[in-house]
């Protein structure tokens, strides 16, 4: 697990996953922070764009019953609904 500290000095833990791969620093790469809770939606479009892979997940506790978690997903310039690889 790696670690990211924000300009206004909060710490995120984030996983870096190399997808559709089997072989190290081949795949798609993802940033998955795996709590973001508090996290301003600003702060997690501003955390994809430093990361600058083609999505970056957030973390969060469900919000529906039956769920396991709630997911934001961002490119480098937008949150988009939904992408294949971060799911």
């Amino acid at each position: 697990m790696k670690s990211v500290q924000q300009s206004s000095l909060v710490k995120s833990n984030y996983l870096h996953y190399d997808v559709f791969t089997s072989q190290p620093f081949r795949g798609n790469q993802l940033a998955v922070f795996i709590d973001a809770r508090g996290m301003e939606p600003w702060r997690m479009q501003a955390l994809a764009r430093e990361m600058n892979f083609s999505e970056s997940t957030f973390i969060l506790p469900p919000e529906q019953d039956g769920t396991d978690v709630r997911m934001r997903i961002f490119t480098p310039a937008v949150e988009i609904p939904m992408a294949g690889h971060p799911t």
